[in-house]
C-alpha cells in the first residue's frame, strides 16, 4: 500500500507520542485512545474509529506488537508495521504507535487519554477471557480518564481471515466447519474452566534441557570436524517439570513427585522453575545425576546440531528411596482425583511403583515416552492398566511390535490389553487419532504446519488433555484442545514457557470464529 508522507508522519514511538500528547493537553485538546490487534482492517474498525473520534479532538490508535498477538499460529497475518501504516492512512486517525508491552495498561499510563475507547463486544466485561478490560479500566481511571464503548456495526477480523485468507491447512479448515456445527468457543472455554478443581498427582522423571547456541565456522584445519563458535545458552525445566507447569496453569491443585540426582547440582534451579501452585515432593539420590540433555543449536533456524546426554540409566533406584516413594503412594494416593504418569524411562517408575500406581490410583493417565536412551525398552504395555493413554504413533507401534498394521487396529489392541477406554495417538504433521470405547475414532488434523521447536509438544498435549479426559469431556473436544495446545507449543523454543489458559482460550476463539 502506497502511503502519503503525512500518513507516515502520524506513526510515532510510544515515548514520543507521550510528549506530543502532553503538549496537546496543555492546549486544551481532548485525547481519545483506541487499542487492539487490527490484523485485518475492515468496515467495523473504520466505524469504531470514527465513533471514537467524536469523543474528543485527537484520536490515537495503538496496535499490539507481533510477539504479543496471542491468537495462535499464523497470526498476525499482517505484521505490526503494515497494521500501523494501514491505520495511519485513515483521515480520522491523528497518531499511531506500536505498543511496547503485552497489554495496553502501561501505554494508557504514558498517553493519559481522556477517553479509552473499546468496541461493543467488550461491553460485557465478563466475556473478556483475558480479564484485561478491568485492568485497562483501572489504568484509564488512574490518569483521570473514562472507559467508553462504541456501538457500531461489528465484524470479526478472525472470522474474515479464516474465511478468506485460509491461514490453516485444508484438512483443518474442513474439520473446523464440522466442529463448529457442534460446538462454540464458549463450550470449549466452559469445559476448560471445569477442570480447575481436579486434584492431581503427577509423577515422572526430571529432565534439564540445555540449549547451547553456536554458529558454524567451517571445517577444522587438522581434523574432519566442523568447528563452531559459542554464542549463548538457555536452560529449561523439562520432562515432568514441563508437564507440571503446563497442567498447573489449568488446575489449581497439582502435586509433583519425582527424584533428584545430586551428582550434578540442580537442587536450587528446579524449585525456582516450577509454578507457585505446584506442590513438590522430591526424593534425593546421591548415586546419580539429574538427567541433562545438552543440545547444540544453530540460532538462525534453531537447527539442532548435536546432543549430549548426562544420565545414569541402568542404575536401579536405591531401595531406600523406592521404599519411601512406595510408602507415600500407598498412604496418599486416595487423596488425589487422578494420577498422571510422565514416564521418560529414566528409572523412577520401577516395577513396585508401577504396581502400586495401577492398583491404587482412582484414575490413571499415562504417557510413556521412547527416546534414544530407552528405545524399545520403555513401552506402554508395561502398565497392566490405564484409564487414559496419550503416546505418539512410533510408541504404540513399538508397544505392539507392529510397523505396518492399521493404526486403529493397534489402538483397539492396546485398549483391550490395558482395559483403557480412552486413547489419543499423536502423529506429528498428521495430527492426532483419538479413541473412546463409547464414541469410536475421531481424526483431528494438524492445525498449523508452522514449527519452531518440537521439543515438549507431546508433554503439553498429555498434560492439558489428561484432566479433560478425567472430567469425561467428549473425546472430539479433548482432541481439539490437545491439537490446539500442540500447535501453540511448537512455536515455543524448548520449554521457555508453558501453554497458558488465556492464550489457549484466545486461540480456540480465533479458530472457531
Amino acid at each position: 500500500m502506497k502511503m502519503r508522507q503525512d500518513s507516515y508522519s502520524k506513526i510515532k514511538t510510544i515515548e514520543k507520542l507521550g510528549d506530543i500528547l502532553e503538549g496537546l493537553r496543555k492546549k486544551g485538546k481532548r485525547i481519545v485512545h483506541c487499542h487492539g490487534v487490527f490484523d485485518l482492517l475492515h468496515p467495523g474498525h473504520i466505524k469504531h474509529f470514527e465513533a471514537a473520534k467524536q469523543k474528543g479532538d485527537v484520536l490515537v490508535v495503538t496496535v499490539t506488537k507481533d510477539e504479543y498477538v496471542n491468537k495462535g499460529p499464523g497470526r498476525p497475518v499482517f505484521n505490526q508495521n503494515l497494521r500501523a501504516e494501514s491505520i495511519a492512512a485513515m483521515e480520522c486517525v491523528d497518531f499511531v504507535a506500536v505498543n511496547e508491552w503485552p497489554t495496553a495498561v502501561k501505554t494508557i499510563e504514558v498517553l493519559k487519554p481522556h477517553f479509552y475507547v473499546k468496541g461493543s463486544d467488550y461491553a460485557n466485561r465478563g466475556e473478556d477471557i483475558t480479564g484485561r478490560i478491568y485492568e485497562e479500566e483501572e489504568a484509564v481511571k488512574s490518569v483521570g480518564g473514562f472507559l467508553h464503548f462504541t456501538d457500531e456495526i461489528s465484524f470479526s477480523s478472525s472470522a474474515l481471515i479464516n474465511s478468506y485468507f485460509a491461514p490453516y491447512p485444508k484438512e483443518a479448515q474442513d474439520f473446523f466447519i464440522r466442529f463448529k456445527n457442534r460446538y462454540t468457543s464458549r463450550d470449549i472455554t466452559r469445559h476448560l474452566d471445569g477442570i480447575k478443581d481436579v486434584k492431581i498427582l503427577l509423577i515422572g522423571d526430571i529432565i534439564i534441557d540445555e540449549y547451547h547456541y553456536c554458529i558454524g565456522m567451517g571445517k577444522a584445519q587438522k581434523d574432519n570436524i566442523i568447528a563452531t563458535r559459542f554464542m549463548n545458552e538457555e536452560i529449561f525445566a523439562g520432562g515432568v517439570l514441563a508437564a507440571a507447569n503446563h497442567v498447573a496453569g489449568f488446575c489449581k491443585d497439582v502435586t509433583l513427585l519425582s527424584c533428584i540426582g545430586t551428582i550434578n547440582d540442580y537442587r536450587n534451579f528446579i524449585p525456582k522453575h516450577l509454578k507457585g501452585n505446584v506442590r513438590s515432593n522430591f526424593y534425593y539420590r546421591g548415586d546419580a545425576p539429574v538427567v541433562v540433555k545438552r543440545r547444540f543449536v544453530d540460532p538462525s533456524f534453531l537447527n539442532k546440531l548435536f546432543e549430549i546426554c548426562y544420565l545414569s540409566d541402568g542404575m536401579p533406584l536405591p531401595r531406600t528411596i523406592e521404599d519411601e516413594i512406595c510408602d507415600y503412594l500407598k498412604t496418599r494416593l486416595n487423596e488425589f482425583d487422578m494420577v498422571m504418569v510422565a514416564d521418560f524411562g529414566h528409572g523412577l517408575i520401577t516395577d513396585r511403583v508401577l504396581k502400586i500406581l495401577c492398583k491404587k490410583s482412582k484414575y490413571l493417565a499415562v504417557n510413556v515416552q521412547t527416546n534414544s536412551a530407552n528405545f524399545g525398552f520403555n513401552v506402554v504395555t508395561k502398565f497392566p492398566r490405564a484409564d487414559y493413554i496419550c503416546i505418539d504413533e512410533p510408541e504404540i507401534r513399538l508397544a505392539c511390535h507392529d510397523r505396518v498394521s492399521n493404526l486403529e487396529k493397534l489402538i483397539v489392541k492396546i485398549s483391550r490389553r490395558l482395559a483403557c477406554e480412552k486413547i489419543i495417538i499423536t502423529r506429528g504433521h498428521k495430527g492426532a487419532l483419538a479413541y473412546s470405547k463409547e464414541d469410536g475414532f475421531i481424526e483431528i488434523p494438524v492445525f498449523s504446519k508452522e514449527v519452531v521447536d518440537r521439543i515438549g509438544a507431546g508433554d503439553a498435549y498429555f498434560s492439558i488433555t489428561s484432566p479433560c479426559v478425567y472430567k469425561d469431556i467428549p473425546i472430539d473436544i479433548v482432541g481439539f484442545i490437545g491439537n490446539a495446545a500442540g500447535a501453540m507449543k511448537v512455536l515455543i523454543v524448548g520449554n521457555r514457557s508453558s501453554v497458558e489458559p488465556v492464550a489457549l482460550h484466545k486461540y480456540v476463539t480465533t479458530l472457531l470464529k
